[in-house]
């Protein structure tokens, strides 16, 4: 330690003996050498201020000129876009037609059918038609054979005869009373016979007369039952009840039919083809304008070429309750066999429109959150209007308030298309193809 601080000390020495040994024009010199960079710094950092200071104010003016072209700019565009007046389609507002052609599946019926019973017991004996076979009113379908019948026939006919010959002795002995009665009773006013004899004849004679109308009643009830029988007899024939089509068979010869008005044998099965019947449901948006006497065309895809025009004949009171849909008949004529019995078909009817609508353009449609809505072009402005959609048609919708026939809707109305904005309106025709 001791040693270091000596040498420092030696060092300072020298260095205080070396500035005393100099001149006083070399100590000027050197302290102007030291002064010399401290100016020169000073200059340069004034400069480069001054620099700076001039590109800050250079951007500021480029800054404020650019933002002022681009204010200029935003100004002029929304000058132009307030007094901006653009093109627009525009199409005319339709009515509907008078009537809504409305189709609908349905279902071809026979116009009348027929599960022909048996009401004769017996066998089957002849049978004269098959499925398919077209009979008339009052052919013969089948014969039975009752033999057992035919002899209630004719033990009741042989009970009928014993009766009729006691009602004849009833009447003889009837005839007898009056003739005593009438042969005693002057008698007795002169007191010839006894009163007794003439209480006898007039008693016998009402006896007599009571006995022939009892032998008169039950003479009644055995032609009556002998005509029943006859008329089961009948049943053993069985015909056809109307002009058709054989569809059903159930029996054949020699198959036992039970006659039972409730359980007897069900034997044919007939419908009627030359007039149909269509069954058709109408939804209940369209039941209330259906009415008998409207206009129907019936198709069957079977048969592309055809069609078959009728009318609504008769038409349910009420609607089912599980479809809500109304059942509606239509009648056909089908003299040429076309058409059979449940064969699905489309039915298309003319059904009347109670209140008026309106056909709009699906290309005018506004749809957001306040719903469907147009713009309509009136005297130079658009107008917003809100609709109530009936039917989607496609290209079309058929509208029940909101429009009126004659206006005029704009087709593809720009997003910032508003209510009140000027609009120069182009009719559709006349507009540029896209």
């Amino acid at each position: 330690m001791n040693d270091g601080g000596t040498s420092n000390r030696n060092r300072n020495d020298a260095v205080e003996r070396d500035h005393r040994g100099k001149s006083a024009g070399d100590r000027d010199v050197e302290s102007a050498l030291q002064h010399r960079p401290r100016a020169h710094r000073r200059w340069g950092g004034r400069l480069f201020a001054l620099g700076g200071f001039l590109v800050l104010a250079s951007g500021l003016m480029l800054g404020t000129r650019g933002q002022y072209s681009q204010r200029q700019q935003v100004m002029t565009t929304a000058k132009q876009e307030r007094d901006f007046v653009p093109n627009v389609r525009v199409a005319t507002i339709e009515a509907s037609p008078a009537t809504v052609s409305l189709t609908l599946p349905g279902t071809t019926a026979a116009f009348a059918a027929a599960n022909i019973f048996a009401r004769a017991t017996g066998y089957i004996a002849k049978r004269n038609v098959d499925i398919g076979d077209r009979v008339k009113a009052g052919d013969l379908l089948a014969q039975l054979a009752v033999p057992e019948l035919d002899d209630q026939i004719s033990q009741n006919e042989a009970t009928l005869n014993q009766l009729k010959s006691a009602r004849s002795q009833a009447e003889a002995n009837r005839k007898l009373a009056e003739v005593t009665w009438g042969r005693d009773e002057p008698l007795l006013k002169r007191g010839w016979v006894t009163p007794q004899q003439g209480d006898v004849d007039l008693q016998t004679l009402k006896a007599r007369e009571a006995a022939v109308d009892v032998a008169q009643h039950n003479v009644t009830a055995q032609e009556n039952l002998v005509k029943q029988l006859h008329q089961n007899r009948d049943y053993a024939s069985v015909i056809a009840p109307f002009e058709g089509v054989i569809t059903q068979r159930n029996v054949d010869v020699g198959s036992l039919v039970q006659g039972d008005a409730t359980s007897g044998t069900f034997m044919f099965e007939i419908m009627q083809e030359n007039m149909m019947r269509v069954w058709v449901y109408v939804p209940q948006d369209a039941a209330f304008s259906v009415q008998a006497g409207i206009d129907a065309v019936v198709r069957v895809p079977e048969l592309p070429t055809r069609e078959f025009p009728g009318k609504v004949t008769r038409i349910a009171d009420a609607q089912q309750s599980g479809t809500r849909t109304l059942l509606t008949e239509i009648d056909l004529q089908n003299s040429d066999g076309a058409l059979r019995p449940g064969v699905y078909c489309t039915v298309e009817l003319k059904i009347p429109r109670r209140t008026p609508s309106f056909l709009v353009p699906a290309d005018a449609i506004i749809f957001n959150r306040d719903g469907m809505q147009v713009a309509v072009a009136s005297n130079g402005k658009a107008e917003i209007r809100k609709l109530r959609v009936q039917r989607d048609l496609g290209t079309q919708l058929e509208v029940g308030a909101g429009v009126k026939a004659g206006e005029r809707v704009i087709l593809d109305p720009p997003v910032t298309l508003g209510d009140g904005s000027k609009v120069q309106p182009i009719p559709e025709a006349a507009a540029p193809d896209k």
